[in-house]
């Protein structure tokens, strides 16, 4: 099979997607030998503890400082991830969202190509089930992909000799190719003695996310369970990128899932002279950082969630 000479962060060779592979399945992602691990979790404790403290002239409403930083790398940010949804799990949230750029920390939408992103989220799940998951909790928790190929991809390469119940969202059909998929139904797939689902990038197809919502409310409301949705880029949700017009449950999901959900880390990036990033740890305030001279200084911040739009066409350009 021929293979991409495109870097990936394990420097492996990866094969192209959509081609059939050695295994025999067909899945929309890049191949990693198993035990392979894409970032060494490695972490000086000085650096954990350190935080960046600026003033901002001329912003009376900047922060002087902020209390987790902008992590340096991917084993950092996963130690973030894990103290946030600790913190968001005792405050009794049930639905949580988990999003930042894989294809590098200051990256932004589109720098990564599709497959490798998704492989990349794969293995950071993994790093994050490893480090938040206790033994006695790994076979209650439930991670569904988005469909079952990818399920048999991962049984077959990073999540190998894992004791988590791997299950998928929806089934492929000979549709697949014009978006068009096999609903599974949610309650069938839950079983009694589950206690955590995570959701893992459930943006490739449309409905992935209104199986989702239907997961919620058979499974997860009125329950003690909980919900975490994994880099759903669900930011395509909330700015209109799918028109309602065209995608009216979609869309609807602004006013019906999302308000339940607790966001509890959340980097995007906006590049140009004026950029910067939108920036959230749990319980922290929503924070609009800018890199300055190799430190990140914090030009704006409030207790509920910006737009994007807001960030880019008001907050960032004032400052």
């Amino acid at each position: 099979m021929p293979l991409s000479r495109a870097p990936t962060t394990s420097g492996l060779p990866i094969a192209i997607p959509r081609l059939p592979n050695l295994e025999g399945f067909n899945c929309r992602r890049f191949i990693i030998k198993k035990g392979v691990k894409l970032y060494d979790r490695k972490i000086s404790a000085s650096r954990k503890l350190d935080f960046v403290a600026n003033s901002i002239p001329g912003n009376s409403g900047a922060s002087a400082g902020f209390a987790v930083p902008f992590p340096n790398d991917y084993p950092e940010l996963l130690e973030q991830v894990k103290a946030a949804t600790e913190l968001a799990l005792k405050d009794n949230k049930q639905l949580i969202e988990i999003e930042f750029p894989t294809a590098g920390l200051e990256s932004v939408p589109g720098d990564g190509e599709g497959g490798i992103e998704m492989t990349s989220s794969m293995q950071l799940i993994r790093e994050f089930c490893d480090l938040f998951i206790s033994p006695e909790k790994v076979t209650r928790t439930r991670i569904f992909f988005p469909e079952a190929n990818e399920v048999k991809f991962a049984r077959n390469s990073i999540f190998g000799g894992a004791s988590l119940k791997l299950d998928y969202l929806t089934k492929p059909s000979l549709f697949e190719d014009f978006g068009f998929s096999t609903k599974v139904k949610m309650a069938d797939r839950v079983k009694p003695e589950d206690e955590l689902f995570m959701v893992a990038y459930p943006y490739f197809n449309v409905n992935e996310m209104l199986v989702v919502e239907e997961l919620y409310n058979e499974a997860v409301i009125n329950t003690a369970r909980k919900l975490i949705i994994f880099n759903g880029e669900l930011d395509r949700i909330r700015s209109g990128y799918y028109p309602p017009f065209f995608y009216p449950k979609l869309a609807a999901l602004s006013r019906t899932l999302f308000p339940n959900m607790e966001t509890v880390y959340y980097i995007h990036n906006f590049k140009g002279l004026k950029g910067g990033t939108l920036f959230r740890c749990y319980p922290d305030q929503w924070k609009v950082l800018r890199k300055v001279r190799g430190k990140y200084i914090c030009l704006h911040q409030q207790e509920t969630m910006p737009s994007l739009k807001e960030v880019a066409l008001d907050i960032l350009p004032s400052t």
